[in-house]
């Protein structure tokens, strides 16, 4: 575990917050990932599933959450599965969770080891009339592999065919949303890392570099920094490629009078950041491209103003597609006529700015949500207006994590470079030195 122990408060208040939307005489089951093949006798590197990791604070594979707010047995309101630790085991891999370090990080009392789990959770369905499961419900993901929640979940319905079942998503999705102050110290904590990232590449970037060069500088101040390592697969586009919104190959020349664009967030302690900025190579903007900068970045202000409680994201998009198009006529890019004759479904704007401008942020990049709940206090969006002229090979994004409160949109990346000036005066420094 790279990241300081968190207080274990917040995973029981999660549950208590998860139990109290429980329907009466309800269990609720919540499983570790797998860990996915990779090649040979090799596997991918593990990562916690969301909703148990929230629930429990338990990173370990083979791990499993069950919670029964009703349950008659005294004790059993609460309980985790672990995976048995052997001497075996610690040799080649290290040790695993023992029960009380599960206590200590979780805060459930009652923890059993996984080959115990058939025998005492066949007791408390037994109990219960109603079975919540956590299957994977982001409205924009689809996959053919059946993740461990679903074939435990085609197993149970075969095994205990009468009870009734309900989805654990809905619940945690509106959980998702609303992030303690915890939560937001913990993403905070991935943004000053990702910060301090962006900072070593302001003075390392020039031309005749290569973009995993840049890549791997991230890398480097992202595992120093104590952070898992990336979020998400880090974009670092130059020239054509910045008009390419999800490149990632990150293996071409960073070439002089070019703009390099960066997405790239750290993952600490399983929260996620999400960064956008678009620099000059040689360290000074084109006239042409400063003008679509300054653009871009007067969206991303405007936008960023609009990230409070009670707007939703239709409304949102609908606001800042008006501000890019108005952008895009000052630019040149776009005139009366396209305007007069765009159809309504495919606005003449998005020709330029194909994505939308904001998603939730939390324990995923694109973390789970209801996407037409209205904003409230304690929720964390990126704000990422972008603008790409492929004729040009000049593509720009900017990105900050914002947190909506009741006084007003609190900027998370505020200490992170955005002006142009302050990028160019950063890169230039390292040459005048």
């Amino acid at each position: 575990m790279r990241y300081e122990p968190i207080n274990p408060e917040l995973f029981v208040q999660n549950r208590k917050r998860f139990m109290r939307k429980m329907q009466p005489d309800s269990i609720a089951i919540f499983h570790s990932n797998d860990l996915m093949p990779r090649s040979g006798d090799t596997f991918f590197p593990f990562r916690q599933n969301s909703g148990l990791f929230y629930l429990s604070g338990l990173g370990q594979e083979e791990t499993v959450v069950v919670l029964f707010p009703d349950c008659i047995k005294e004790g059993f309101q609460e309980v985790a599965f672990i995976r048995r630790t052997d001497e075996v085991t610690a040799i080649w891999e290290g040790p695993r969770y023992s029960k009380e370090e599960a206590r200590a990080i979780s805060g459930i009392g009652k923890i059993f080891w996984l080959d115990e789990m058939d025998s005492v959770l066949h007791e408390l369905i037994l109990l219960a009339k109603r079975i919540y499961l956590n299957l994977n419900e982001h409205d924009r993901f689809q996959s053919e592999i059946p993740t461990r929640d679903m074939r435990f979940a085609r197993q149970l319905m075969e095994q205990y065919p009468l009870h009734k079942y309900h989805r654990a998503q809905p619940i945690l999705k509106k959980m998702f949303m609303q992030k303690s102050p915890l939560e937001v110290a913990l993403i905070q904590h991935a943004i000053n890392i990702t910060g301090k990232a962006f900072d070593r590449v302001l003075e390392f970037v020039k031309p005749g570099l290569r973009e995993y060069e840049v890549e791997a500088e991230i890398t480097h101040e992202f595992i120093r920094s104590g952070a898992a390592g990336h979020a998400y697969e880090p974009i670092v586009a130059s020239g054509a490629n910045t008009c390419i919104l999800h490149y990632v190959k990150n293996g071409q020349l960073l070439h002089d009078g070019g703009l390099l664009l960066l997405d790239f967030g750290a993952e600490y302690a399983n929260y996620a950041a999400d960064l956008s900025r678009t620099i000059p190579v040689n360290g000074q903007f084109s006239a042409r491209q400063r003008a679509v900068y300054d653009a871009v970045l007067r969206v991303l202000k405007g936008a960023r103003q609009m990230l409070v409680p009670g707007t939703t994201l239709e409304e949102y998009h609908k606001e800042v597609g008006k501000m890019v198009e108005s952008e895009l006529l000052g630019l040149k890019l776009l005139d009366k006529t396209d305007i007069k004759n765009q159809d309504e479904k495919s606005p003449a704007y998005k020709r330029f700015f194909m994505h939308g401008t904001s998603h939730h942020l939390g324990l995923d990049v694109h973390d789970s949500s209801h996407r037409y709940d209205p904003f409230q206090a304690g929720m964390v969006f990126t704000c990422e207006p972008g603008i790409y002229i492929r004729e040009e090979q000049v593509g720009i994004r900017l990105e900050n994590d914002i947190l909506v409160t009741d006084d007003g949109p609190v900027d998370l990346m505020a200490g992170i470079p955005i002006e142009a000036e302050a990028i160019e005066e950063k890169m230039n420094a390292q040459v005048l030195s």
